[in-house]
């Protein structure tokens, strides 16, 4: 007897609470061993995710999976609107036409050669080439900014990096609305239409431009005397209404929260609001990815669909890995040499662009939704299936590009500068060099090793406190006064 049949006997609520907690407790017990492998917390999640599926431990019922739907686009939004941070209006003035023509080249070229590899070289259907090549554009947010952080990288690189990740979710977006119209088309067997693709692009621009008020309106309702408490509820209250408006039009939130978080921090220069969010958002991200693992259908990569083509699933998965890389990384590299960016950002900007997790799983559980069937099926297992493959050797290409391109250094040496020679010109030995070197790191080590996120909510909860003791102060001298301030 499996658990989650045992779930299924236990009344709603307690299998709803349980499957979360085993779905949270899942994700980070395989965080404690893809760390000693240093493979990212989205691998984890996904490995998980597929060990308490209904191929392996079968620990979560079925309607409780159905009913986390609304996961994707909570977890796209938040993605989105952290994205939003890095469109700072200065910084895309410095480099913004150059980042652009860079994101177009290798997110098209990336497209371009799966659908001529999908469509002309495999032979599989038009509606799901068409849908696969546009998912292609997509890169992961997450895991390139949590190696950044991890590493602590910066420059030019780096700047132009986030950018081109932040831009490729847009291209990402606007192809895959394209994308999908057409493939809806195609397969009532209506005729082809300019509507089919102007109506999607304009309902996105319509949900772009809902965003950017929506994050003036976040500006108006998020002010200086607002605690940090009532900041967080506002923010998330506010994309959970825009994720509610989204949901009611059948439309992605994706680039709406990308306009808010835009809008905002242009608006504020308020970063502190992103890392409270960046603080909260762990559990949600966890439950999206562990979600897409169980979800994952493992029988589908090694069986033949008729509705897809006659080519298995597997080989489908695997030459989508491989082209996909070459797509990516050749259109990197033509874009940086036709925009004249430095060597270094040329070279290795492409290795940096080929984790793909959140926004293409995210999108193709939406298009498996809209396609439905075993197209929607497979669309869905490749983007899994491949996101997996990505996410194992992608964070390491993200870290590798940051080292080559001297955007970080683990080196020593490098770290801190220190005098090779003593005062009287005499050279120091290597161990008087390391001591010296580690006692300077630790002279700039400050005092309290709290992160952002954790200094923000750390800050909230003293300022909770003292708002609390002003209250009881002031309860008392009402009190002491007979009712009378």
């Amino acid at each position: 007897m499996y658990f989650a049949d045992w779930l299924n006997g236990v009344t709603p609520a307690a299998a709803i609470i349980i499957s979360i907690a085993t779905m949270l407790l899942a994700g980070f017990l395989m965080t404690r061993i893809t760390k000693l492998l240093r493979l990212p917390n989205v691998t984890a999640y996904i490995l998980a995710g597929i060990l308490i599926g209904p191929f392996c431990l079968n620990a979560i019922p079925t309607h409780v999976v159905k009913g986390m739907d609304f996961l994707q686009d909570i977890a796209l939004a938040f993605i989105a609107f952290s994205t939003g941070e890095f469109f700072k209006i200065s910084e895309l003035k410095k480099s913004g036409l150059k980042v652009i023509a860079i994101t177009l080249f290798e997110a098209v070229l990336a497209s371009f050669l799966i659908f001529l590899l999908t469509f002309y070289v495999l032979h599989l259907n038009f509606q799901f080439s068409i849908v696969l090549s546009a998912l292609a554009a997509a890169t992961a947010p997450a895991s390139t900014m949590m190696t950044i952080r991890q590493t602590g990288a910066k420059g030019d690189f780096v700047n132009t990096l986030l950018q081109v990740v932040a831009l490729d979710n847009i291209v990402a977006l606007v192809a895959y609305s394209i994308a999908i119209s057409l493939a809806v088309a195609s397969t009532t067997g209506r005729a082809f239409e300019a509507s089919s693709i102007v109506k999607p692009i304009l309902e996105n621009l319509g949900v772009f431009a809902l965003g950017a008020l929506l994050g003036f309106f976040m500006k108006l309702m998020i002010q200086e005397k607002r605690s940090n408490d009532n900041r967080l509820i506002i923010a998330i209250a506010i994309i959970f209404v825009f994720c509610g408006i989204c949901a009611l039009l059948d439309i992605s939130p994706l680039l709406g929260c990308m306009s808010i978080g835009t809008v905002y921090i242009n608006a504020t220069g308020d970063d502190k609001l992103f890392k409270q969010l960046n603080y909260f958002s762990p559990p949600i991200l966890l439950l999206f990815f562990v979600r897409s693992g169980i979800s994952f259908n493992l029988k589908a990569l090694v069986s033949t669909s008729g509705t897809v083509g006659t080519v298995p699933l597997m080989v489908v998965g695997v030459s989508y890995f491989v082209v996909r890389i070459l797509g990516k990384y050749g259109g990197a590299f033509f874009g940086c040499l036709i925009t004249g960016k430095d060597k270094l950002v040329r070279n290795y900007l492409g290795l940096a662009l080929i984790p793909q997790a959140g926004v293409a799983i995210g999108l193709a559980a939406l298009g498996a939704r809209t396609l439905g069937g075993d197209m929607g099926s497979s669309l869905e297992t490749i983007i899994l299936a491949s996101s997996v493959l990505y996410e194992l050797i992608g964070p390491a290409c993200a870290k590798l590009s940051l080292y080559l391109s001297h955007s970080y250094s683990d080196k020593l040496e490098d770290i801190v500068d220190v005098p090779e020679t003593d005062n009287t010109g005499q050279k120091k030995s290597e161990v008087e060099l390391l001591i010296e070197r580690i006692s300077k790191i630790q002279e700039e080590i400050p005092n309290h090793e709290e992160s952002d996120e954790e200094a923000a909510f750390t800050t909230a909860a003293e300022e909770q406190e003292r708002l609390d003791a002003l209250s009881q102060f002031r309860g008392g001298v009402y009190r002491r006064r007979g009712g009378r301030l």
